[in-house]
């Protein structure tokens, strides 16, 4: 999993509150467990119409957006069926960062085991933030997980709490495995031990 320590870049504004797993990445697209290649299917069903054209009202289809890594939404998003899809497709498309007022409790923690940082914020913060990528590619933001902080392009700073163990997971690049392997001496030498203890096992 790539670390996440600072990210700069161009973030979409997507104002919808109750975005579920669905709209983040249809049913259709879950016949595959592989990782890649989900990040044509991301919000497929906004981002194309019925001839499989794409819409160009949608926001990740408008030029100053189809290069976004961050994502402004509305409350309550990736509530929904549980699909681990829906941050894979998210990583796969480019989408390193989600913030919002809340977050469906198994996405939000899907989006840690898969590199993605969820950010809580206030209303009244995320409406600054809105406002700010509204403004298009001309106006970046700066998600720094160290300092545990975003920064506008005009100045301004929004503060951000997070679990102090799934912030060291993302600083780090640790998923599951990778946290396992980081005991690997230990586990290594509990082996060795029990089979001296137990050779006939």
């Amino acid at each position: 999993m790539d670390k996440f320590t600072k990210l700069t870049g161009v973030a979409a504004p997507m104002p919808i509150v109750n975005v579920d797993t669905d709209m983040i990445i249809p049913k259709d697209y879950l016949k595959t467990i592989k990782r890649t290649g989900l990040g044509a299917g991301l919000f497929a069903e906004m981002r194309f119409n019925e001839d499989g054209s794409e819409n160009p009202d949608f926001v990740l289809n408008k030029p100053a957006y189809r290069n976004a890594n961050i994502l402004v939404a509305g409350d309550n998003f990736g509530c929904g069926s549980s699909r681990e899809h829906a941050p894979w497709a998210l990583l796969d498309f480019g989408i390193r960062c989600v913030i919002s007022t809340s977050f469906a409790d198994i996405f939000y923690n899907n989006c840690f085991k898969n590199g993605i940082l969820p950010i809580k914020v206030s209303q009244e913060e995320l409406d600054m933030l809105m406002d700010d990528a509204q403004r298009g590619s001309n106006a970046t933001l700066t998600v720094d997980l160290e300092e545990q902080e975003i920064r506008g392009p005009d100045g301004g700073v929004v503060k951000f709490e997070i679990d102090a163990f799934k912030r060291h997971c993302l600083l780090n690049g640790l998923d599951d495995i990778g946290l396992t392997m980081e005991k690997a001496p230990a586990i290594q030498t509990f082996e060795n031990k029990y089979t001296e203890s137990h050779p006939w096992a």
